[in-house]
């Protein structure tokens, strides 16, 4: 039975790590708050939210996968706890715009637990000797 719940431990320890190092999950929350915030016009969460989580997209990709997940922690845990601050009508929470809603508050209270996992347990360190050794753009040809 112990050897079972290590296995369900293991595995959500793992989706965790994945989720929070995956560049995917800040750039739909920017999708999302793009959607919900262009019409009617709201400059406010579009110019602080939307650039920051793609900008983390981009640190993601380019080989720092640490401070990346740090800054989607922040970022999306930051919009969460904002957008929940809105009370809406029922009859407002069922509509298309409202599922939308859920889905963007959902998806940055789950890109805070997962990136502040892979932030909590991540090296800049092992980021450092990944990227010297995929050397995407030919930076580190010296050292070798």
């Amino acid at each position: 039975m112990a050897s079972d719940k290590e296995a369900i431990e293991k595995s959500i320890t793992e989706r965790l790590t994945e989720w929070g190092s995956s560049s995917l999950p800040p750039s739909l929350l920017a999708t999302l708050i793009t959607a919900l915030h262009a019409r009617p016009l709201q400059p406010l969460p579009l110019t602080l939210f939307t650039p920051t989580l793609l900008f983390s997209s981009y640190l993601n990709l380019s080989g720092y996968p640490t401070a990346s997940a740090g800054l989607t922690a922040a970022w999306s845990g930051l919009y969460a706890l904002l957008a929940l601050r809105r009370r809406q009508s029922l009859r407002a929470k069922f509509s298309i715009r409202g599922v939308v809603r859920g889905t963007a508050v959902g998806l940055g209270a789950a890109n805070c637990v997962a990136g502040g996992w892979v932030y909590l347990h991540g090296s800049k360190d092992r980021d450092r000797d990944e990227r010297e050794s995929r050397n995407r753009w030919g930076q580190f040809d010296d050292k070798k």
